[in-house]
């Protein structure tokens, strides 16, 4: 059998070589490594047949965009090479928020002694280099016992906390900009869930800004800090916030009570597991905007709009009716298999590129168990878990971790996409900038199927 390099196998199929490992993964294609264990091979038998028949009819077209944001692994995604459920519960929001955009290891550094949030003590430095051996998560630190900023509570109780959060507090600015977006929502409905309201606020925010339309790093990088600032300040507040953190404002507005410093830990890492996802849905319409040139707000104003779908984030929110519909671990059972009898998809589970699990889900869902040992919710988290493994349908994702946040912490409905999109922000700002800097519209093609042009 002659074998033939991933190059040539690419260029025979006249696709792009990620277009080509992407046909490995879904198995249209076999390939085996070289003596020298790094390089792929081919059948060219195999690639020669493919050619011939044409793109594989049950896969949709590939449409692959280079990008160095966020790499997608087996079962987690890596933040510019490094390894994102290892940061959730010890790395600050903020501090992630930067990595993606700008890609600077400084980022990891504890910020100079006096320039850091008062109640937060700085881990070790850190030196990033994502391209190590060309695995996702390569990364070196100082101490390797310790993940990307790495904190203890100040109080010595050894929660994990973040760190690197440098500088002064995010803040959107002018404060007139906050105060309109505040304003504009006074005759909205009291129940209106966040993430309608986010979209309200992100227009007004964006009208209010003169620096809208300055689209080189620094001025999106600093658009960012004040635009997530205000989608969260500006959402009704419910309790006093605990903090100058983001993950500390948004808790006041989606929850009435105090979060206790675990639960808290948990809220964080969630912003951090979703920041960013490579070419989500949407990503992909926040990239097509930011291609036309379309200022931050525009981009992020898209990518609400795409995000709120009961297929991506919007899931989050039919987890959480499913878990209120399960009063008791006992009804689980019941519940599944009501909505399985009626053809419903389950929310919260399953996922289109991890087949065998949401490393995200399992990473949060650990913390949420830390920090509320024994809760009613979880439990009944748990029996819906038992249930779908019984019955082998598809493993929870983070959507579903995401719910049992909200459920346990007794956050308002609508908690879990509004914590997904005040995260998501980060990401499509980061992939934004791509855009700004490639400079071409991204135009896609359709591949006609209507009657007979004449």
């Amino acid at each position: 059998m002659e074998w033939i390099d991933a190059a040539t196998a690419a260029e025979r199929l006249g696709v792009k070589p990620a277009t080509l490992y992407a046909y490995v993964s879904r198995g249209v294609l076999r390939r085996r490594h070289g003596e020298d264990g790094r390089r792929s091979l081919f059948s060219a038998e195999e690639i020669e047949r493919l050619a011939r028949r044409g793109r594989p009819r049950s896969q949709p077209p590939e449409l692959v965009i280079e990008s160095a944001v966020t790499a997608l692994g087996v079962d987690r995604p890596y933040y510019r090479g490094i390894d994102v459920p290892a940061l959730a519960g010890t790395a600050a929001f903020e501090t992630v928020a930067e990595w993606l955009w700008t890609g600077d290891p400084a980022v990891w550094r504890p910020p100079p002694a006096g320039d850091s949030v008062a109640h937060l003590r700085a881990g070790p430095a850190s030196t990033v280099d994502p391209g190590r051996s060309g695995e996702p998560g390569a990364a070196t630190h100082a101490d390797s016992s310790r993940k990307p900023g790495a904190v203890t509570h100040a109080d010595g109780t050894g929660a994990a906390r973040r760190a690197g959060r440098a500088g002064e507090p995010w803040r959107c600015e002018p404060d007139e900009a906050l105060q309109a977006a505040i304003t504009a929502q006074r005759a909205l409905p009291d129940d209106l869930l966040p993430l309608d309201r986010l979209q309200v606020i992100t227009t007004v925010l964006g009208a209010s800004d003169t620096l809208r339309y300055q689209l080189d790093p620094g001025s999106v990088t600093a658009t960012g800090r004040r635009l997530i600032a205000g989608l969260v300040d500006a959402l009704p507040p419910l309790s006093d916030p605990q903090g100058h953190s983001i993950a500390e404002r948004l808790w006041s507005r989606l929850c009435p009570h105090p979060a206790t410093p675990p639960l808290l830990t948990a809220m964080e890492a969630a912003l951090v597991l979703l920041a960013d996802h490579e070419l989500a849905a949407s990503t992909l319409a926040a990239r097509v905007a930011a291609s036309a040139k379309a200022d931050p707000y525009a981009v992020v104003l898209t990518g609400l709009g795409v995000l709120g779908g009961p297929l991506h984030g919007g899931a989050s929110y039919g987890a959480e009716r499913l878990l209120a519909e399960i009063a008791e671990p006992r009804h689980a059972a019941r519940v599944i298999a009501e909505r399985v009898r009626r053809g419903e998809r389950i929310p919260g589970f399953g996922h289109s590129v991890y087949k065998n699990g949401d490393g995200r889900g399992a990473a949060l869902l650990d913390l949420i168990k830390q920090a509320a040992p024994g809760h009613g919710r979880i439990a009944a988290g748990e029996a819906v878990l038992a249930e779908m493994r019984r019955r082998r349908l598809p493993d929870r994702n983070i959507d579903f971790a995401l719910a049992t946040l909200s459920a346990v912490s007794g956050m308002v409905p609508g908690a879990g996409e509004a914590i997904f999109a005040v995260a998501r922000t980060a990401g499509w700002l980061a992939h934004a900038m791509e855009e700004y800097e490639r400079g071409s519209l991204l135009r896609l093609r359709a591949s006609y199927t209507g009657p007979p042009i004449t």
